[in-house]
């Protein structure tokens, strides 16, 4: 009951201001992509787990000359535990299309685990590389002629770092702490100078079984993310029946309201999600919402089992 207290003064701490306005790619499947914002869940749930998630954001959303302009993001991201370097391994792909800027990532994480109370404590690093790509010939200058926008594609390779801690215990508890793009390298596209902004991101949850009816886990979470400029939070809840099935929902202040479903088979996950905005986009008729999809196929280990074959009296 200990660490339960403890998630739920974290839930209070770190949910106090409400507001948007964010760098790196977003998903409503955020209990599920732990892996996409902090290095120090890899390898934690003892399997080998690639997770996909395609997210179509704001559907509906088009420029003056009437062309589809909506962000679309698709990621992917395998990890794996590896008992000899007392931790686990991960890499991540991001393809984030925002109209005509194009942003293509690879990450590359270590976690290092050690034993804590009841729980496993993952202390992570990553580096990161990613390709900004923006077709200024497309854009339509409002000057013509403006030096600017002539030209074709131009590109920028970002090569930054991110750090994170995730500790979860046996009873489905977790608590996750991380900072990403901690250098906010930076670089000229044209005749402006990008950098990439610092984030911190907090993570909070548990699993609840109702003790009438044990079928049935409800699973409250929040995610809260800071480019140090605002802060937005999203909180969740789901309802899973059987470990198979689940749906629930998510709140994300002054951007959408969100209902998730999904479903479970053997080793493959899978989980839809609609976003029906909230925002003035919403309000004025600019977004029919927003459509994401996500797959994940996890393998376990016994890794108990692998230890135990490894032993050799020899070196005892």
């Amino acid at each position: 009951m200990g660490i339960r207290t403890f998630l739920l003064a974290a839930l209070t701490a770190i949910t106090f201001t409400p507001a948007f306005s964010q760098q790196e790619a977003q998903f409503s499947h955020n209990m599920f992509n732990n892996m996409g914002i902090n290095p120090g869940y890899a390898g934690l749930r003892r399997a080998i787990c690639a997770t996909a998630l395609a997210r179509q954001q704001w559907v509906g959303l088009r420029n003056t000359e009437g062309e589809r302009v909506n962000p679309e993001t698709y990621s992917l991201h395998v990890d794996a535990p590896i008992p000899f370097i007392r931790g686990g391994l991960a890499v991540g792909f991001l393809q984030d299309q925002l109209g005509l800027e194009t942003n293509i990532g690879v990450k590359i994480a270590y976690s290092y685990h050690h034993r804590l109370a009841d729980g496993i404590l993952g202390l992570g690093a990553q580096v990161g590389f990613l390709d900004k790509r923006i077709d200024f010939g497309s854009f339509e200058p409002i000057t013509p002629g403006d030096p600017v926008l002539i030209g074709g594609e131009e590109s920028h390779m970002f090569t930054d770092f991110a750090l994170g801690a995730f500790y979860q215990d046996g009873s489905g508890a977790f608590l996750g702490l991380s900072a990403a793009q901690l250098r906010q390298a930076g670089g000229y596209l044209g005749e402006s100078n990008y950098s990439l902004r610092r984030h911190l991101y907090g993570t909070a949850g548990y699993q609840y079984t109702i003790p009438s009816s044990p079928a049935y886990v409800v699973s409250p979470s929040v995610l809260v993310k800071t480019d140090m400029k605002s802060v937005q939070f999203d909180l969740n809840a789901l309802v899973t029946y059987n470990k198979r099935f689940w749906g629930g929902v998510s709140y994300r202040p002054r951007d959408a309201m969100v209902v998730l479903l999904g479903v479970q088979y053997e080793e493959i996950s899978i989980g839809y999600s609609y976003d029906l905005t909230t925002s003035q986009l919403g309000s004025m008729g600019r977004s029919y919402g927003s459509h994401e999809i996500m797959l994940r196929y996890c393998f376990e280990l016994d890794l108990d089992k692998i230890q135990e074959i490894q032993r050799n009296i020899r070196f005892l």
